[in-house]
Formats: C-alpha cells, sequence, structure tokens
C-alpha cells in the first residue's frame, strides 16, 4: 500500500501551487500530483528504444 506524503503535498499545494485549503481538499491526489508536474514528458527508457536508439547511433569512431 502506498502512503501519501501529506505534509509535503499540502506544502506544496497550499504554499507552491497557492491554493486554498478548500481547492486543494476538493483536488483528488492524481489531480494533485498532475498539477505539481507529475507524469509529464515521456515515458522512461525501455530495452527497445535503447536498441533503436543504438543502430541509429552507432558507437564507432571516425577512423573506422
Amino acid at each position: 500500500m502506498t502512503r501519501f506524503d501529506w505534509p509535503g503535498l499540502m506544502r506544496a499545494g497550499l504554499v507552491g501551487l497557492r491554493l486554498t485549503p478548500a481547492q486543494f481538499w476538493a483536488l483528488s491526489p492524481a489531480e494533485l500530483l498532475m498539477m505539481l508536474g507529475h507524469g509529464r514528458g515521456s515515458a522512461a527508457l525501455n530495452r527497445a528504444r535503447l536498441d533503436e536508439l543504438a543502430a541509429a547511433f552507432p558507437d564507432i569512431s571516425e577512423d573506422e
């Protein structure tokens, strides 16, 4: 079971995002995490993507 860091989330929401307490408590944890920037960007590099990059950019020297 994952536990939430409520003091940290409250500090981030109330101080960092300047939400009112009513706004903060009206959000779901997922909405709050999204507002804090979690879930942005691309997915973690997996083996298939690493293989694609290795094929596109092989490790060879200029002399070879």
